[in-house]
């Protein structure tokens, strides 16, 4: 039972990576980068960060409930990979689910800063893929593909059950990849920020979400041949210590891609006696 333990030490790693270290993270990055000056929008803003953080500490705690079950249940000397897995990949959705309430924050305090902020000229740089990410996150998502559906073909020689067939697999694959440029696209034209950002910061928001974007897909499609590769190798108990390292791994990647930087910010700027409710 040794898989066992192991992915009971790695959920751990998973709930404090999320619900812990990320909200902390999180919210003073989003101090410095929203940083109203206006009294009434400090106090809305604060108030929605008690709520984002008071809602991770309770998700936290679902997990370490969820922990304790996990180990009562190895305990009886039960182990079924795919019930494990599941629970796990649901705990991790539950743990994203804060990220929509900061961006609901994030975007109703934009639309006000927008509102209250003098008109600006839009800059005119062009921007380039490779201004974002470099050409070898690029080749790596390439070669991650091309490697992910060379394996499923080498599967197919002799599958194991519950295969669907390499066609199947690379066609969900490129789904996922051009679902990815799609929000790529979206991240470097379209998004909303903040219009007292300077350019820097804003370019590194937009890098950011490209990066994580990418990184995420290439992720999710080498743990996907990871759990091929363990069912072909007959180590398909593995299936969740190698789930709940990807959600860690993902979690800490998030969490360390928030760097603190303060925002200059015009000393008369504010987000207007009555901020957005």
């Amino acid at each position: 039972m040794i898989e066992a333990y192991a992915f009971l030490a790695m959920f751990i790693v998973q709930i404090l990576a999320m619900s812990v270290l990320h909200p902390v993270r999180f919210i003073k990055y989003l101090r410095l980068k929203i940083n109203p000056t206006e009294p009434a929008a400090q106090q809305y803003v604060e108030r929605r960060l008690a709520q984002f953080r008071a809602l991770n500490i309770g998700i936290a705690a679902l997990g370490l409930l969820l922990l304790g079950s996990l180990f009562q249940y190895i305990q009886l000397g039960k182990w079924d990979e795919g019930r494990v897995g599941l629970l796990v990949t649901m705990y991790f959705m539950v743990q994203v689910l804060p990220l929509f309430l900061v961006s609901w924050i994030v975007a109703r305090i934009n639309k006000a800063l927008t509102l209250a902020a003098p008109k600006r000229k839009a800059s005119l740089q062009r921007r380039r893929l490779f201004d974002f990410v470099s050409p070898s996150t690029i080749f790596l998502a390439a070669l991650v593909y091309f490697l992910f559906a060379a394996l499923v073909f080498y599967i197919a020689r002799d599958p194991f059950p519950g295969f669907a067939g390499p066609f199947t697999n690379i066609g969900i694959v490129t789904l996922s990849y051009a679902f990815v440029s799609l929000g790529v696209y979206v991240t470097m034209y379209y998004t909303r920020t903040s219009p007292f950002e300077t350019h820097a910061d804003r370019m590194h928001a937009i890098s950011l979400g490209v990066k994580v974007a990418i990184y995420s897909c290439i992720g999710s499609v080498a743990f996907v041949a990871i759990s091929m590769a363990l069912r072909l190798l007959d180590l398909k108990q593995w299936d969740p210590f190698a789930l709940s390292v990807f959600y860690a791994i993902m979690a800490l990647a998030l969490a360390l891609s928030k760097r603190p930087t303060a925002t200059p910010r015009d000393p008369g700027a504010n987000l207007g006696s009555n901020p957005a409710r």
